[in-house]
C-alpha cells in the first residue's frame, strides 16, 4: 500500500536525527552469549557441553525475553523519532500533498537507511539493522510496556523474531504511504550520549 516518491525529484530534506537511549538492562554480553549457545546445543548444531536439556532450555527462553526487552525499548526511540519526522513533515510545503505517514519513516529506515546512518551502525556492531530495527516497530505495535516473563507463552519467547516480522509486515500496510528514499531524505543516528555532548560543544562555540 506504499505509494512511489516519483515527484520529488532532486529535493533533498535533512530529518530530525534518530537518538538511541542505553537499554539500562544490565546483562552482560556473556550471558546473551551463553543464550545463544544453549539455543544452538538444542537445535542439535553444537555439541552439547553436559547441560540438561531443561537448564538449556530455561537459559534459552531467558536470553530470548532480554532480546525482546531490548528491542522493545529501541522500539520506543524509533517511535519517537518518526513521530518527529511527522511534525516535521506536517510543515514541510513540498510535502503537503502526498501521503506521509508513520510507515514513510519506518520504510526509510529499514530499507532505506542513508549510507552514513548505515556506516555508523556497522562501526558498533550492528550487521543486520534492518531485521532489527523492524522488530523493535513491531514489537512496539503490541506492547506499550516491556511485558513481564510470565505473561509471554514459550511458543512466543521461542519464535518472538516471527512474530515481530509478522507485526511489522501487517504495520507497513495499514495504511497507503509515500515510499521515500535516502537520496531525498537524510538523517544522522547518534547514541543519546553521544548527542548530548554534540550540543554541548555547540552551545560552548556560540
Amino acid at each position: 500500500m506504499s505509494q512511489p516518491c516519483a515527484t520529488l525529484g532532486d529535493l533533498q530534506f535533512d530529518l530530525p536525527p534518530l537518538i538511541l537511549h542505553p537499554f539500562n538492562e544490565r546483562i552482560p554480553p556473556s550471558t546473551l552469549l551463553d543464550n545463544s549457545k544453549a539455543a544452538l546445543m538444542l537445535s542439535g548444531l553444537i555439541p552439547s557441553d553436559g547441560t540438561d536439556p531443561e537448564t538449556l532450555q530455561k537459559r534459552l527462553l531467558s536470553g530470548r525475553y532480554a532480546e525482546i526487552r531490548m528491542l522493545f525499548f529501541l522500539g520506543k526511540d524509533v517511535f519517537r523519532w518518526m513521530d518527529q519526522c511527522l511534525d516535521w513533515a506536517a510543515r514541510a510545503p513540498a510535502l503537503a500533498e502526498m501521503e506521509v505517514r508513520t510507515q514513510t519513516f519506518a520504510g526509510l529506515l529499514t530499507g532505506g537507511t542513508p549510507a552514513v546512518v548505515k556506516e555508523k551502525l556497522e562501526s558498533w556492531g550492528v550487521a543486520d539493522h534492518s531485521s532489527i530495527f523492524s522488530r523493535a516497530i513491531g514489537l512496539n505495535t503490541l506492547f506499550t510496556a516491556p511485558p513481564a516473563f510470565d505473561v509471554l507463552s514459550e511458543e512466543f519467547l521461542r519464535n518472538y523474531h516471527r512474530y515481530a516480522d509478522a507485526l511489522f509486515h501487517c504495520f507497513m500496510q495499514l495504511e497507503p504511504h509515500l515510499t521515500v528514499a535516502p537520496r531525498n531524505f537524510r538523517f544522522d543516528l547518534f547514541a543519546s550520549g553521544e548527542y548530548s555532548r554534540l550540543l554541548e560543544s555547540e552551545w560552548e562555540a556560540d
